[in-house]
């Protein structure tokens, strides 16, 4: 599941609610011993965390702009229940895909690892190397910078075209993206080719719009960034898309908790 979101890590005690925006979720999480592991795609790096044996590949299709996230704070997801090793605070974390296995859900980079632990006690968290979490979403915050569109090196024009969303705001997951030529009915669905990354081979003519379906309420909500990319559009290049998604989801829980961690 390719995603981009925000969440917040931390130890405290919750209140009960059958449902809210602030979910309270347990996980599992370990992190890459290299920063730059995070700038690569998933089948270039073949090192492992020697704790976890976890591949650190990846960034799920961001590559080296994951880095410009949050100051190179972002994760697969976190939040330490050590109370010995761990703040109460936890530390912010953009989270761009899960990492499913029988070991952890999320895999962070060692800095948003440190992250959590108490002053002086980063080595005792790293040496470690997999932690018990829980978290909550919080709402990603880009300082009113729109969602951008990135056009993939693989995008081979006119034939095939893939892109991934930048700076998505909110409390949001993208969960369907469609593309047409600009003024044009006729919409063509893109599929989720690997984490952040959305495709086609039924590339319109001319410049493009985009219809991005996001999580909002209960609910989906079609966001319409029209004239995106020129005719001329071009591989490796970031496009403003006019738009901001400051939207929240909403999902049914128990407990839930609506503070600001301290």
């Amino acid at each position: 599941m390719g995603l981009f979101l925000c969440f917040f890590f931390f130890l405290v005690i919750f209140s009960s609610a059958s449902a809210c925006d602030r979910c309270v979720h347990q996980a599992k999480v370990a992190y890459f011993s290299k920063a730059s592991a995070l700038s690569y795609p998933d089948d270039i790096l073949s090192e492992k965390n020697t704790k976890t044996g976890i591949d650190p590949a990846g960034s799920c299709g961001y590559g080296s702009l994951a880095l410009g996230f949050t100051g190179g704070q972002l994760a697969a997801a976190i939040r330490c229940k050590n109370a010995a090793l761990c703040t109460k605070q936890g530390t912010k974390v953009v989270v761009t895909d899960l990492n499913k296995n029988n070991q952890t859900d999320f895999v962070l980079s060692s800095r948003a690892f440190v992250g959590m632990a108490n002053k002086g006690m980063g080595q005792d968290i790293l040496k470690l190397g997999l932690v018990d979490v829980e978290y909550k979403r919080v709402p990603c915050d880009y300082k009113n910078q729109n969602l951008a569109v990135r056009v993939e090196e693989i995008s081979q024009k006119p034939n095939y075209l893939a892109v991934k969303f930048l700076y998505q705001g909110g409390q949001t997951e993208i969960v369907a993206v469609d593309v047409a030529k600009v003024g044009s009915p006729n919409w063509t669905f893109m599929s989720r080719n690997y984490g952040a990354v959305w495709d086609t081979s039924r590339v319109p003519d001319g410049p493009l719009q985009f219809r991005v379906v996001v999580t909002s309420g209960y609910d989906g909500k079609n966001i319409w960034a029209q004239n995106v990319l020129p005719a001329d559009w071009k591989a490796g290049v970031m496009y403003d898309s006019g738009v901001q998604i400051s939207d929240i989801a909403q999902e049914g829980c128990s407990p839930c908790d609506e503070r600001i961690w301290k």
